[in-house]
C-alpha cells in the first residue's frame, strides 16, 4: 500500500522537459539579456507576419488578377495622396506593397530555411564521416572544404545558379528556380556544418560511449547518427542561425542581381531590384519597406544567432 502511495509522489517530483528548460542556464541567460528577448520577438513577428501573409494581406501580389493599373504609384496611406487598404503604397503595377513584401518575407524565409536544411544536412553527414573514419577519407573532405573556402559563398551560389540555368534554360519553371536557388545556398555553406561537426566528432569518438558501443557491435552509421551526433550538436544549432540570415542574404542577393527569384514570384531582393528603378522618380516606398524587411529581419536573426553562440560556450560562463 505504501509503495503504491509513493509512486505518484515519485512520478510528480520527476521535472518535465519543460521545467527542466525553463531551470537550465540558457533559459536563465535568455531572460537575462533584453537584446536576446527582442531579436527573438522580432524574429517571432517576422515569421508570423509572413506565414500569415494569405489572411491578412490586403491583396496577392502573385495574381494579375487582382491588380489594378488605376491604383498605381500610389504613396503610403499617412500621405495626403495615400489611399485605403494601401497602407504602404503600391508600385508602377498597382500591386499592394505591404502584400508584396509580406508574400516576399514567406518566400525568403522558406528559401533560407531549405538552404539551411541541405547545407545543415550535407555538412553534417560529411562532417560525421570524416570525423569518426579520419584518415584518407578525412584529407580529402577537408581539402575539398579547403578550396571551397577561398571562394566567397556568393559567388559558389552564382556559379551553381549560372550553370544549372545554362543548362536547363527555359525548362525551369518557378517551382525548379526555387529549388536551384535552395541547392546553390546549400552548396554555399556546408562547409561550416562540415568543420565544427568533424572537430567535436574527432573528440567524441574516443569516449568510452563509444567504445561500449562498438563492443556490442553496434555499427558505424548507428553509432554516429544514435550516440555521436546528439553529442556535437549544441555548435549545430548557433551555425543554423547564423547561417539562416547569411541564406536570406545569399537569396537576396541573387535575386536582386537577376538570377535569383523570378519577379511573377518575388523576395524580398527581388522587390528591392524593381523598386530600385523608382527610387530618383520620387517613388521611394516601393524599395524603402522591403529593404527595411530585409534588414529587420537578417538583423533580429544574427542578434539571436550571436547571443546563442555565447550562452552555449562554456568559456564564457
Amino acid at each position: 500500500m505504501d509503495d503504491a502511495a509513493e509512486a505518484p509522489d515519485a512520478q510528480r517530483a520527476t521535472p518535465s522537459r519543460l521545467a527542466r528548460f525553463l531551470g537550465s542556464d540558457l533559459w536563465l541567460s535568455f531572460r537575462r539579456s533584453k537584446l536576446a528577448m527582442g531579436a527573438f520577438a522580432v524574429t517571432l513577428l517576422m515569421f508570423g507576419l509572413a506565414f500569415a501573409a494569405p489572411w491578412i494581406s490586403p491583396q496577392n501580389p502573385y495574381d494579375p488578377a487582382q491588380l489594378e493599373l488605376l491604383n498605381s504609384n500610389l504613396p503610403p496611406l499617412w500621405n495626403p495622396d495615400g489611399q485605403s487598404p494601401f497602407l504602404l503604397g503600391t508600385d508602377d503595377q498597382g500591386r499592394d506593397v505591404l502584400s508584396a513584401v509580406l508574400y516576399g518575407l514567406r518566400l525568403s524565409l522558406i528559401v533560407g530555411m531549405l538552404g539551411v536544411v541541405v547545407s545543415g544536412f550535407l555538412g553534417i553527414g560529411l562532417g560525421l564521416v570524416a570525423g569518426y573514419f579520419g584518415g584518407a577519407l578525412d584529407t580529402l573532405i577537408m581539402r575539398v572544404a579547403d578550396v571551397q573556402l577561398t571562394f566567397p559563398a556568393i559567388l559558389i551560389a552564382l556559379v551553381v545558379d549560372g550553370v544549372a540555368k545554362a543548362s536547363f534554360g527555359s525548362a525551369l519553371d518557378t517551382n525548379a528556380t526555387i529549388l536551384l536557388i535552395v541547392v546553390s545556398i546549400g552548396l554555399s555553406f556546408w562547409v561550416q556544418y562540415a568543420r565544427t561537426v568533424r572537430s567535436s566528432v574527432m573528440v567524441e569518438r574516443g569516449k568510452d560511449y563509444v567504445q561500449a558501443a562498438r563492443l556490442i557491435g553496434l555499427s558505424s552509421p548507428v553509432i554516429m547518427v544514435r550516440h555521436v551526433l546528439p553529442n556535437v550538436t549544441g555548435p549545430v544549432f548557433v551555425i543554423a542561425t547564423i547561417n539562416l540570415a547569411l541564406a536570406i542574404i545569399t537569396e537576396a542577393t541573387l535575386s536582386f542581381l537577376g538570377t535569383g527569384l523570378p519577379e511573377t514570384m518575388p523576395s524580398l531582393g527581388t522587390l528591392i531590384r524593381t523598386g530600385n528603378r523608382f527610387l530618383f522618380s520620387g517613388e521611394w516606398w516601393v524599395v524603402a519597406f522591403p529593404g527595411i524587411a530585409l534588414a529587420g529581419l537578417v538583423l533580429a536573426i544574427n542578434l539571436l544567432g550571436d547571443w546563442l553562440r555565447d550562452a552555449l560556450n562554456p568559456k564564457l560562463q
